[in-house]
């Protein structure tokens, strides 16, 4: 449903009669158009993300979806349109056929999508930041339509599995999703194949026994979705719903990969999507970013095993989970075997390997430190810039966080340096962009066949910016969602305050901090019948029950 109406901005005149409508945000929905005209007169909208450097709208990414609305005037006064039973992605609308120039204030954009409530807030003190999570917040406006859809402007708005295993947590920490993912895995258990493999997409229109199925990092959403809800809600429900599920689903890997490895039956094998190596600008490498695929695909498998065993033992059904706890640990000492090398290097050498094997905890403990060391240098063979894709950038982000290297994930989250987050700011962006290199300076567009400027995936950083800026973590160290929650901030960047809240099911959690002349201040308010485990800066931990709590400490200034 509509949950907000835009004014434009402004409105150009172009040559030929053309005028051109600025929303001032990338949006999803449709408009409504106040005109006047003759009887039989035709007025034509094209709506588009994008300019070209000549002001005209730039359509080329939306491939077989013209995103034409046509209207015949009745004649006779002024004529609101709107349209009914579409919707369009677009920040710019054209608008031919009318006699005279239209203001501004003659069109409105409508806003709509499924309307799950939002209990997420952010903001501190770095204006970049702020818009970056207002730039996730309404991409994920945008593909929140019934399915988790890629993209919402071109002929594709899929139901990509891929994406919402990388965004969920994000997503949740937006909106009250619950609802929204346990309508959405019955279409994906719908869309399972009858051998066991998940669905690339879902609703599924291709054939689910025959094609687009069965790829690591995207029928793993089939394992992952589930456990993120009840992470966030602690409800069995959606557990009982779809355990059986992830059960052939692991169970298909396993029987076509006996020895733990998956080197078989990947389907299109997507890999960690839109890496480094698919980037294209002067100066910047082409190769070593993608992680190898056995790699990728083995962790997967691991972590799909390793979290349907959880979900079995959070329903107790504990012998089946003694055996898929068992299969991941297998896999795992599989993976090291094949992969690992004694002085932590993972086959490929790559920021992704190493961050999503520290994120899925893939790799023996006392392993972890070289692993870290060596992603450390993954990165500063990118000069300290990313070559991470769809599934390893908040990965990454995370990692660094945890291990004590936040200045370097600060670093990253607040440069405008190509590639990052804060380019795509620079050139404008209101909304996350399918590919770090969607526009670059003085090269312009990338490929239109895949150019989207409204796509969640990279919008994952939400994840961080929630657990490691605000410090807010569902089921913390005693795995209960919200009811029992970790408050950890890490300050850094230069932040002088930050601020942000989550409306759990059992109430608003708030969190507001400021790190001023060497001292750190947390106020922070827990919901009743619920407890939260606060873990200060300077590594003091302390437990406490509902109500308001302010603890402070002395830190020195951070990088």
């Amino acid at each position: 449903r509509t949950t907000a109406v835009l004014e434009a901005k402004t409105v150009k005149q172009l040559s030929g009669g053309a005028q051109v409508f600025d929303m001032g945000q990338n949006m999803v929905g449709t408009i409504q158009l106040a005109v006047s005209g003759k009887r039989g007169d035709v007025v034509r909208l094209r709506y588009a993300e994008m300019l070209n450097d000549d002001g005209t709208i730039y359509t080329a990414n939306l491939r077989g979806a013209p995103q034409i609305d046509t209207f015949t005037l009745a004649g006779g006064g002024v004529e609101n349109l709107t349209t009914y039973f579409t919707y369009h992605g677009f920040r710019y609308v054209e608008v031919t056929g009318v006699e005279a120039p239209l203001k501004k204030e003659a069109l409105q954009g409508l806003v709509f999508h499924s309307d799950s409530p939002l209990v997420g807030r952010f903001e501190c003190s770095d204006p970049l930041l702020n818009q970056i999570w207002e730039n996730v917040l309404w991409t994920q406006r945008a593909n929140l339509m019934s399915s988790p859809t890629d993209c919402p402007q071109r002929d594709e708005r899929l139901g990509w599995m891929g994406d919402i295993l990388v965004f969920g947590q994000a997503a949740a920490y937006n909106m009250d999703v619950a609802a929204f993912y346990r309508k959405w895995m019955t279409d994906v258990r719908d869309a399972q194949a009858t051998d066991g493999r998940f669905p690339d997409v879902a609703p599924h229109p291709y054939g689910k026994d025959r094609h687009f199925t069965g790829a690591p990092g995207w029928g793993d959403a089939g394992v992952v979705v589930p456990w993120r809800a009840y992470e966030n809600t602690g409800d069995l429900t959606i557990l009982r719903e779809n355990v059986d599920a992830c059960m052939k689903w692991v169970d298909f890997i396993e029987r076509n990969n006996p020895d733990l490895i998956w080197r078989k039956n990947r389907g299109n094998d997507y890999n960690d999507w839109l890496n480094g190596d698919t980037l294209i600008a002067e100066g910047w490498s082409r190769k070593g970013g993608e992680v190898p695929r056995d790699v990728f695909a083995t962790m997967m498998f691991a972590h799909s095993a390793e979290l349907t065993g959880q979900m079995l033992a959070r329903l107790d059904r504990d012998e089946e989970s003694i055996r898929y706890r068992g299969l991941a640990r297998r896999i795992r000492r599989a993976f090291d075997r094949e992969f690992l090398m004694d002085d932590g290097t993972i086959l490929g050498d790559t920021q992704a390997g190493y961050s999503l094997a520290l994120f899925y905890n893939i790799v023996p403990r006392e392993a972890e430190a070289k692993v870290f060391d060596k992603m450390l240098d993954a990165l500063a063979k990118y000069g300290n810039r990313m070559s991470t894709g769809f599934h390893s950038s908040h990965a990454l982000m995370l990692e660094l966080s945890r291990r004590g290297r936040s200045d370097l994930a600060y670093r990253l989250a607040q440069s405008r340096e190509f590639p990052s987050w804060g380019y795509s700011v620079e050139q404008g962006a209101t909304t996350i962009w399918e590919r770090w290199d969607g526009y670059v300076k003085g090269r312009g567009f990338q490929d239109p066949g895949m150019n989207s400027f409204n796509h969640w995936a990279f919008g994952a950083v939400t994840e961080w910016l929630m657990k490691v800026v605000i410090g807010l973590h569902p089921g913390g160290e005693q795995g209960k969602d919200w009811q029992d929650f970790l408050v950890q901030p890490i300050p850094g960047g230069g932040l002088t305050f930050a601020k942000g809240g989550y409306r759990s099911l059992y109430g608003q959690i708030d969190v507001h901090w400021t790190h001023q002349g060497g001292q750190f201040e947390l106020r922070l308010s827990v919901p009743a019948n619920t407890q939260a485990t606060v873990i200060m800066p300077d590594g003091r931990r302390e437990r406490v029950g509902a109500g308001r709590h302010s603890l402070a400490c002395s830190l020195a200034a951070t990088r």
